[in-house]
């Protein structure tokens, strides 16, 4: 485990975390390569389930864990104490008809940048992987 804290709802603290986390994967070695995709999903799932999940109520926690598995897979798990969603409900943001909407972007860009992008069933639990380069 590389990373585990747990963090109320305010998007200060997330963006402090996210640092935090960016820190560890450069003393860790994560290549230039892989680390701007990295940080896109970090901050769209951070920002989701501060935002979208627990509603920015900072009574409400957001866990986030992050592990390196067989030396080349970052994982990143990030869950709220919100009711959920199902992200396949999520509208797709490149329709015609959704265009000039502000939502449903971060899902689409952590899956194309993302090996890996999964929720719970509930739908307030998100991890995904990107298996990396790291420098020794």
């Amino acid at each position: 485990m590389l990373f585990s804290q747990s963090f109320s709802s305010d998007l200060h603290e997330s963006a402090s975390v996210q640092q935090q986390i960016m820190d560890i994967w450069l003393k860790n070695g994560v290549s230039d390569g892989d680390l701007p995709d990295l940080q896109l999903a970090l901050e769209e799932g951070l920002a989701n389930a501060v935002k979208h999940g627990n509603q920015l109520n900072p009574a409400k926690q957001v866990k986030v864990e992050c592990q390196l598995v067989d030396d080349c897979m970052i994982r990143v798990t990030i869950e709220d104490e919100g009711p959920g969603f199902n992200p396949e409900e999520v509208p797709d943001p490149t329709d015609f008809e959704n265009l000039d909407k502000p939502s449903g972007r971060g899902i689409v860009l952590m899956r194309a940048f993302m090996d890996e992008v999964l929720y719970n069933d509930r739908g307030n639990q998100l991890t995904f992987c990107k298996r990396c380069s790291i420098n020794a």
